[in-house]
Order: structure tokens, then sequence, then C-alpha cells
């Protein structure tokens, strides 16, 4: 999953991405309208949280024009302002949720998690998508930047393995064992290094690193950062 967070408060800014990585999510960060508004036009997010008080716009007029462009972007909005009347402009305008501040950062992160679990059942749950990458399990299908790419029966297995333990190091044992095939097939130490070699080859390009190598361990699934 790919998210958003614009938020000109620094600190909570900071302390936002922090906690949604530290999850798992793949997380960009923006203090203005004209910041977040750059990165929207290069890709594309899940999930937005958004701040309606901005140094340069609010976050209604942002949230307008983001789901004129793609209505299937989530919001939850951040806001001091309780009053009733602006809860129901953000509903409106099609926001998923409405977050006062301040708030224990923990019911945050349930309320996202809340949100990213329902997405994917709705795609059936056995997807993976940062915004970039979309990978499609049950149908053996995926795409990179809007653009299919294919990936062996091989490959697949690994990035299921991979995807599935996000930040979690996974050592080359247990890499081995989790691959080997249904039929008893052996997979060795080769065959999984030209795995990995041949999955990095496809997807990490325009500056996006997926697998880190833990030298002296094995292998972690980093989800689309920027190298």
């Amino acid at each position: 999953m790919k998210l958003l967070v614009v938020e000109d408060d620094r600190l909570l800014n900071n302390t936002l991405c922090y906690n949604l990585s530290s999850a798992g999510y793949a997380v960009d960060a923006a203090t203005t309208k004209s910041a977040a508004t750059r990165f929207c036009e290069k890709q594309d997010y899940d999930l937005i949280v958004l701040d309606i008080n901005l140094p340069d716009g609010n976050g209604f007029d942002f949230c307008r024009e983001i789901k004129e462009r793609r209505p299937d972007t989530a919001i939850i909005f951040l806001t001091a302002n309780d009053m009733e009347r602006d809860m129901l402009r953000g509903f409106e305008l099609g926001a998923e949720d409405y977050v006062t501040k301040p708030f224990p950062m923990s019911v945050f992160q349930k309320k996202v998690s809340a949100f990213i679990n329902r997405i994917q059942k709705q795609t059936g749950g056995d997807c993976y998508t940062d915004g970039n990458l979309f990978i499609n399990f049950s149908k053996a299908a995926a795409t990179l930047a809007g653009e299919p790419v294919s990936f062996t029966a091989m490959e697949y297995r690994l990035l299921r393995v991979l995807t599935k333990n996000t930040n979690i190091v996974l050592t080359r044992q247990v890499l081995l064992e989790k691959l080997w095939d249904i039929d008893g097939n052996f997979v060795d130490e080769h065959a999984l290094t030209a795995t990995i070699s041949r999955v990095r080859s496809k997807i990490e390009n325009n500056g996006f690193q997926y697998i880190k190598t833990v030298y002296g361990m094995g292998y972690m699934w980093i989800g689309g950062v920027k190298k």
C-alpha cells in the first residue's frame, strides 16, 4: 500500500510517517498543498492522510482535486476543528474518515489498518500494491507503473513470501524452505539467488528498491522505497 501524509506540523508529520512506515506501508510526506500535488502528479496513492489547514491552501480543495483525478484514492482528514459542518463537508467530498487532533497514535494506526484490511478484502485478499507495483497472486497477473510485467511461477512464489513478510529479514534457509516445490522438487541456493536477481531486474527501476540484501542473513522486502 502506498500512502501520502500531508501535514504542515513537521513533528506530527514525522511521527505519522515513522509509525506508518514501521507498520510496513510505503509512505511519502508533504508539508504543503503544492508539494502534495507534485507527489500525486508523479504517482497514485491508495490512501492520503490529509490536514485540512495547510500553509498554501486547504485540504478540502486538495481532496476535491484528487477525487476528480482518481476517485478511488482514500482520504483520512486530520484537523484541529471538531465542528460538525467541517466533518460533514469532509464526508461529502468522499473522505474515508475524519480524525480530530490531538489523537492517540495507536487509535490512528488501527483506523488505517482497518481501512487497508477492507481494501484487501474487496480486492480478493490475495493482492499486493504500493502505488507503483501491483500483484494479483490469485490471477498470476502484475503491473509496474501501470504496465504489465511477467513473472515465472517461482518468481510469484518468492514475491508472495516476501510481500507477506514486509520489513522482516528472511534468511536464505527460511526462503528455501518456503519455496520448496509442492511436488517435492528441491530449490537450491543457486536457484534462489538467480530468482532474486531476476525479480530485481524486473521491478527495481525508476529509482525504486524493493528487496534489501541483509548481508550475512538474507533478504527483506521494503516495499518500493526510493533509492
